[in-house]
């Protein structure tokens, strides 16, 4: 090996007879050949340590002072192990030792006999900095012991120093691939290159930002995406290396050890631009000094302190950039350096000659990672799990799938390194691996059945609800693949326990958990919303026909459908809303409609309803129209007997709008009932009927009234209008109209555009929106969007809205490539929103007032218009089905010719019809024509060629004489609907 630093020209006593070649002065790089092979070694400040003969013998030698005062380096003493050591780490004084068997062993600066350090096993990784130490399970477990003066425990804030090993909790579930510490500081680098710190940060060694020490991990943000693959620290700096070969370094520069040709501290981790391009594979920390080793060049390169003559250079002074160490030009050429080492004021370099290279070093046990799961691991289960090696097994099952860091570090997507690219909006996973992984699984129900109960009973509830870190969180990503394979054998009982493992997060991992879900490819989506949506139709099931006590159960899996729906309606391609729809849900509520049972109704689960409104997911329209009239008659009923509290409004047909906002205007009016109309000179009572004829007059009048509320744009929508010049209370009562009309389930079609119940909704309008209600002065605005930057900046335009200024100043900001999208958008919220502020708020306080349930907040916007402006889906043959008769038979001729006529019409004449027979055109959603019963009946007069049919429309009803033929049918008929006015009988 090649030696340089501190004490190191007598070889530490264990060199082979003329097997030491000292260099020319004392600053310089010595070559030793050793009595037995190294395999690993670490220097601490007052201590080193070596492995030899393959893990059989330790050796170690402490610093010790003269009766100078000058530090020396005493001799090697042989440690006498019990058990073979793989690894060991160098503290101040102590050293941590690493079995083949996964054990931890310390040893003091007093005492050179290895004890055992707790209870610790599985041990893959260990580390030191001066006063604590750090070991990593194979099952991703940290632990840490020691002095915790600045935090370097990372146990938290207020913990105190501890002998005993204690978890590192905060670090649960993330998958490792190397744990280190510095002087008071400490390091763990997870297998996707994000970083965490912690303990002291006065120089900034954490790469933090600032000088503030840290008691439990925080992660380095800087060094995000960076590929980082090795971290290494000093007594207060620290250096990274990634797998472009890039090194950054960042901390104390007291002596240049940054490489940055200064000597300022760096509070961020900095690139050490002199090694740039020089593709560095190893990088090692000592005290106050950097190595950096590029194997290409087979050159190492130091920086930092240089008095002990641990930088290689032929000088005892401090450097402030990278340079060559000086390796012996006779030796360099026939050996290969295995691996660099840096501790206290030393340097090492172990060698191998060609013809031994890579046999120093026993990499198969250094480096270990956290374990994960492959495709090469499971196929040894399936065709081992019926030998003698089951129980084996059973054991590796349980280590695997009881660790959420073994989960998390599996299924990683290596192509192109993707998985380095791990952030909020990428999981660093190929889910596609887990699919195939589990489907491979569930080829032996047996080794299925025991990663179930692994997972249900000991993975889940052991879930940390704070993760640190997005890798923290993948687990929840790839446990629904696993559900996959579980439903398909109706095994069901464990997404409750992964539903309540969700909705345990904390709400900021929760909503980093869904920006994961939003970006998700469809495969794993539809698999997640599949699970969720199939458990939660399973547990309905077991409640409707086997009475089971499944309540809270299936309320948890419809909270995750109902988030998992919040996601959906964001993520860039959607799935359709019908994946979340329960079917059963609508026979359920149907039959509470029929019954009026709405004590039943109120102990459904609350997962029926979603957020505070009681929408749900997993209500398709018909099942929300169905809630809505739940709604509604549960709210009527409370008030007392219908007959004796609802009230009636009198109106003239001439005056219908100005009766109705008179009759409003008077106090004491009672708006939690539903609103009855009578006519005057009419005799018509009014079920429903009477009110569709009032609020189809209304929808005609309040387009004309005066003064002007709306204005109709070349759409043919309507819009608040800008010019308010003599309105009072206009839009409000505009608002309770609408709100009325929508209470009483009867339309009130006015023609406005989705953005107003968008608005209703609190939901943001876009351009879209716009292009709807005014399309050509969308089209100009997204020419803006499409135009190419000559075009744009060639247009004059600045931030202005008809006079009125879109940002400060906006007269004098001209439209460019950079600020058009916000000037769209500005002038969108202008025109849909600001213009209209004060006239939407009074709309918004009458519609509330009108309609004072909130169970139309459980609607779309696009449901909610249909709701108040009326269905124009007509399934004119269900009308003919559904038809009943009085005084006639179906196969009268009368009746066959009716209907002949009736098919003649034009889809305008059916509309007009429907006007005449029911009072609109526009059909109250959920009232289609497949649920209309018209009734046909006989007017029994004996001239009946003299008389025009009527209609009865709060009853639906047809009154039909029996013409002599079929052209006086239509001639009769066709007069009747074009003037229904005068043919209605309410």
């Amino acid at each position: 090996m090649f030696s340089w630093g501190e004490n190191t020209p007598n070889g530490f006593g264990s060199v082979k007879s003329n097997g030491l070649v000292k260099a020319n002065t004392d600053c310089c790089v010595n070559f030793i050949h050793m009595k037995s092979p190294i395999t690993h070694l670490s220097v601490g400040n007052k201590v080193l340590a070596f492995i030899r003969n393959n893990g059989k013998q330790v050796s170690v030698a402490r610093m010790q002072e003269d009766k100078d005062g000058r530090r020396i380096t005493g001799k090697l003493k042989s440690v006498e192990c019990r058990e073979k050591i793989l690894a060991l780490s160098c503290g101040d004084a102590h050293i941590i030792l690493l079995s083949e068997e996964g054990r931890v062993f310390c040893l003091t600066q007093s005492s050179n006999v290895p004890r055992p350090v707790g209870n610790l096993n599985q041990v893959i990784q260990v580390a030191c900095g001066d006063q604590h130490s750090i070991a990593l399970t194979q099952d991703g477990n940290v632990f840490t012991w020691g002095q915790n003066s600045s935090g370097q425990l990372g146990l938290g804030k207020g913990e105190p120093s501890t002998l005993s090993p204690q978890p590192l909790k905060s670090l649960s579930g993330i998958p490792l691939a190397q744990i280190t510490a510095g002087g008071d500081h400490s390091f763990a680098l997870t297998l996707s290159g994000a970083v965490f710190g912690w303990g002291k940060n006065s120089t900034g060694q954490l790469g933090l930002g600032d000088t503030i020490d840290r008691p439990a991990p925080a992660p380095v943000d800087c060094l995000n995406l960076k590929k980082t693959i090795t971290v290494s620290c000093g007594v207060e700096h620290t250096a990274v290396l990634t797998k472009g070969g890039l090194v950054f370094t960042f901390g104390s520069g007291r002596h240049g050890q940054l490489g940055h040709n200064s000597l300022r501290n760096e509070l961020r981790p900095r690139l050490v631009a002199e090694l740039w391009g020089a593709k560095v594979t190893q990088i090692a920390c000592g005290r106050n000094h950097t190595l950096a080793f590029v194997g290409s060049f087979k050159k190492i390169y130091s920086f930092g302190r240089g008095e002990q003559g641990q930088l290689g250079n032929g000088v005892k002074m401090d450097q402030s950039v990278p340079l060559p160490v000086q390796l012996p030009q006779g030796r360099i050429d026939d050996q290969q350096i295995e691996q660099t080492f840096a501790g206290g004021n030393h340097s090492f370099a172990l060698c191998s000659s060609a013809q031994e290279s890579g046999k120093v070093l026993n990499d198969s046990n250094l480096g270990k990672v956290t374990q994960t799961l492959d495709g090469d691991i499971i196929n040894r289960w399936i065709s081992d799990c019926d030998s003698t090696s089951w129980k084996k097994i059973q054991k590796v099952i349980t280590k695997t799938f009881s660790s959420a860091s073994c989960l998390n570090g599996s299924f990683l997507d290596k192509s192109r390194d993707k998985h380095y690219r791990t952030s909020l909006k990428h999981s660093g996973l190929d889910l596609s691996f887990a699919r195939l992984a589990f489907q491979k699984l569930a080829e032996k129900d047996k080794v299925l059945a025991e990663v179930k109960n692994v997972v249900q009973h000991i993975l889940l509830p052991s879930l940390s609800k704070d993760p640190i870190g997005v890798e923290g969180l993948r687990v929840y990503l790839i446990i629904p693949e696993l559900l996959r394979v579980l439903l398909k054998q109706h095994r069901i009982d464990i997404t409750e326990a992964f539903a309540a493992a969700i909705l345990r997060l904390n709400p900021d991992k929760l909503q980093v958990l869904e920006g994961l879900w939003s970006t998700l490819p469809d495969t794993p989506f539809r698999t997640l919303v599949k699970t969720f949506h199939y458990v939660s139709a399973e547990y309905l099931r077991m409640m409707a026909e086997e009475g089971c006590d499944v309540k809270e159960t299936f309320e948890w899996t419809v909270k995750v459908m109902k988030r998992l729906y919040e996601v959906n309606c964001n993520r860039r391609i959607k799935i359709a809303a019908s994946n979340f729809h329960i079917n059963r849900v609508n026979r359920t509520l149907q039959n509470m409609l029929n019954t009026f049972d709405y004590y039943d109704y109120l102990d459904l689960p609350e997962a029926f309803f979603y957020s505070c409104h009681r929408q749900s997911c997993i209500f398709n329209t018909e099942a929300k129209c169905i809630v809505y009239q739940l709604e509604l008659n549960y709210s009527f009923a409370i008030h007392g007997p219908l007959d004796f509290c609802i009230p009636t409004i009198h109106v003239s047909r001439e005056t219908a709008l100005e009766d109705a906002f008179q009759h409003l205007r008077q106090s004491g009016h009672d708006f939690t009932m539903p609103l009855k109309v009578k006519f005057q000179a009419e005799n018509g009572v009014d079920e429903g009927g009477v009110s569709l004829e009032f609020f189809r007059l209304l929808g005609r009048e309040l387009l004309k009234m005066e003064p002007k509320t709306l204005e109709v744009y070349e759409s043919g929508l309507a819009w608040f209008t800008t010019d308010d010049g003599g309105i009072t209370d206009e839009f409000y009562f505009l608002g309770l109209l609408c709100g009325k009309a929508l209470y009483n389930q009867c339309v009130l079609n006015l023609c406005f555009p989705l953005a107003l119940f968008k608005k209703i909704l609190g939901l943001t309008t876009t351009l879209d929106d716009l292009k709807e209600l005014s399309p050509t002065e969308a089209r100009g605005l997204q020419d803006l969007l499409d135009e190419d930057e000559e075009v744009v900046e060639a247009m004059d335009v600045v931030f202005m809205y008809k006079g009125q200024e879109l940002i400060p100043n906006g007269e004098e900001v001209p439209l460019t490539m950079v600020n058009r999208k916000k000037y769209v958008d500005l002038y969108v919220d202008m025109k849909l929103n600001k213009s209209v502020q004060i006239q939407f708020a009074d709309f918004e306080k009458g519609f509330h007032k009108g309609c004072p349930t909130q169970a139309w907040r459980m609607f779309l916007p696009e449901e909610l218009m249909t709701l108040l402006q009326g269905d124009d889906n007509y399934e004119w043959d269900k009308l003919r089905e559904n038809a009943q008769y009085q005084g006639y038979r179906p196969t009268d001729d009368i009746i066959q010719n009716f209907w002949i006529v009736f098919m003649e019409f034009s889809e305008e004449q059916k509309k007009t019809f429907l006007t005449f027979l029911t009072g609109t055109d526009r059909l109250p959603r959920g009232r289609s024509l497949s649920k209309l019963q018209m009734q046909i009946t006989s007017l029994g007069s004996t001239e009946a060629d003299e008389y025009y049919p009527k209609a009865q429309t709060c009853s639906v009803t047809l009154c039909l004489p029996n013409y002599s033929s079929i052209d006086i049918l239509r001639e009769k008929l066709l007069h009747a609907i074009t003037h229904c006015d005068a043919f209605g009988d309410f």
